[in-house]
């Protein structure tokens, strides 16, 4: 993969972290969450198009649609599993 196609795939998921805190909302610390959680699931959906030898929509090297596919659902697992609160423990 060449740079700027790994720089072209950062700027895809880091729009998509952009646009999914749009969405939900949150404070500061939730944008930088949204988009480490975006990257990592689009790195993992191109990973998985690599290992499987399937492509969808591809642009050049890059397995744009797969990666994108990957990326939201690693946002919306980690927006589920960042909202889960904890329960209070009684002091008895």
């Amino acid at each position: 993969m060449t740079l700027p196609t790994l720089l072209f795939a950062l700027l895809i998921a880091l729009l998509y972290g952009a646009f999914y805190h749009l969405m939900r909302g949150g404070r500061v610390w939730r944008l930088f969450l949204y988009f480490g959680l975006s990257i990592l699931g689009f790195a993992a959906g191109h990973l998985v198009g690599i290992w499987r030898g399937w492509t969808f929509l591809p642009v050049g090297s890059l397995n744009v649609g797969l990666s994108s596919i990957g990326s939201l659902l690693i946002l919306i697992l980690g927006d589920w599993l960042s909202r889960i609160e904890g329960k209070d423990r009684s002091k008895v």
